[in-house]
């Protein structure tokens, strides 16, 4: 097995989590990026730029240069944070977009806001808030507009480029784009520099949530469903939905026909043989015979039957360190661990890191848990 890039630091993880779970992703240097090319902007330079498209669109009041300098002594705040505030202040119509993307109530866009797509507005501007509207969007899993947003700008033109690469990533992670995510994620771990903690541990689940998918099992159909509850919830009921809603009954009546058949295969003839005989099949309930005592269509195995829940929710704040080796073991060992011993391993793992981050590490074994109860 290649992996993903010789001498990054991440590839490693990558490997002790998942045993490989990215291979394939980048074994030869990618053309979608170059290694170590990109960095979060400086804050000294993006202030700069800010203050300089702040002067640009004619807001040299005191009162407004007040405000400014008073964003950018928030050292609690991202850069990304710095400039979406600067860009609030300038500009009313891009506060009240994002004010807008961030309402739960508010109906999800169904398109590209004119404002990102304005040929003459500058790369600054439109760039980054591209990413901020973007990355509100994903936090509601619009997926599908945060993507096309991102698609507008590129990660070398905004001022958090590990922020962009990640949100691209959950969005394509949510709308079961496989092969896309995968390249987004080598992207994110090999050619970010800073790329934070929680996103490479993020990136690294989400790549091992995946490697779990098989295209026609009942992970496949859980996963539709699950996309097509989001779009439900989002009063997205039309063609696209019942598109999607097709394909998960016509999923569901190739499983069944599968399973009847594997059924007559293996016992014909359920007359033949003395009470308690299973013959070689499932017993119900696990009573005596030959039966493993599994019911049809479950074969076990460490196979999430979902998407990562929402792993956008990763912020900036914690510590964001997970001990990648402690994660490996925990997962090799989970089946047979007691849930005392189960809990105290996720807590340990998440120590340090924020409410957000501690979620997604929850929710993430949790889901571990199911899989590994039902074996």
């Amino acid at each position: 097995m290649k992996l993903m890039r010789i001498g990054l630091p991440a590839l490693v993880a990558a490997a002790l989590l998942a045993g490989g779970a990215g291979r394939g992703l980048a074994q030869k240097k990618s053309a979608i990026g170059s290694f170590g090319a990109l960095a979060t902007a400086e804050p000294d330079k993006a202030r700069a730029d800010a203050e300089a498209w702040l002067k640009s669109v004619g807001k040299t009041d005191a009162a407004t240069q007040e405000k400014f300098q008073a964003i950018w002594k928030q050292s609690g705040l991202t850069v990304l944070d710095r400039v979406t505030e600067t860009l609030k202040l300038g500009d009313p119509a891009a506060a009240k977009l994002l004010a807008e993307a961030a309402a739960p109530t508010a109906p999800a866009p169904t398109g590209v806001p004119k404002l990102l797509t304005d040929a003459k507005a500058p790369v600054f501007y439109k760039s980054n808030l591209a990413l901020a509207y973007a990355r509100l969007l994903t936090q509601r899993r619009v997926y599908e507009q945060a993507l096309e947003v991102l698609g507008s700008t590129k990660a070398d033109q905004v001022a958090d480029p590990g922020s962009y690469l990640f949100h691209k990533a959950v969005c394509q992670h949510g709308l079961l784009q496989q092969e896309e995510a995968k390249q987004t994620i080598d992207q994110l771990l090999a050619d970010v520099v800073d790329v934070p903690e929680r996103y490479k541990t993020v990136g690294v689940l989400i790549l091992l949530d995946m490697e779990t998918w098989k295209s026609k099992d009942l992970g496949a159909v859980a996963r539709l469903m699950d996309n097509s509850g989001r779009m439900l919830d989002l009063a997205r009921g039309g063609p696209n939905t019942q598109k999607v809603q097709k394909e998960i009954i016509h999923r569901l009546d190739e499983l069944i026909k599968e399973l009847d058949n594997q059924s007559k295969q293996q016992d014909p003839d359920d007359s033949d043989g003395p009470p308690g005989d299973c013959k070689g099949g499932a017993c119900p309930g696990g009573k005596p015979g030959s039966g493993s005592g599994k019911q049809p269509g479950n074969k076990g195995g460490n196979n999430p039957t979902a998407p990562l829940q929402n792993p956008a929710a990763a912020t900036n704040g914690g510590k964001g360190t997970v001990d990648q080796i402690k994660l490996k073991n925990a997962l090799d060992k989970w089946g047979i661990l007691p849930p005392n011993e189960r809990q105290a391993i996720i807590q340990e793992l998440t120590a340090g890191l924020s409410p957000a981050d501690q979620a997604i590490i929850e929710a993430y074994f949790s889901n571990l848990s199911k899989v590994k109860s039902n074996k």
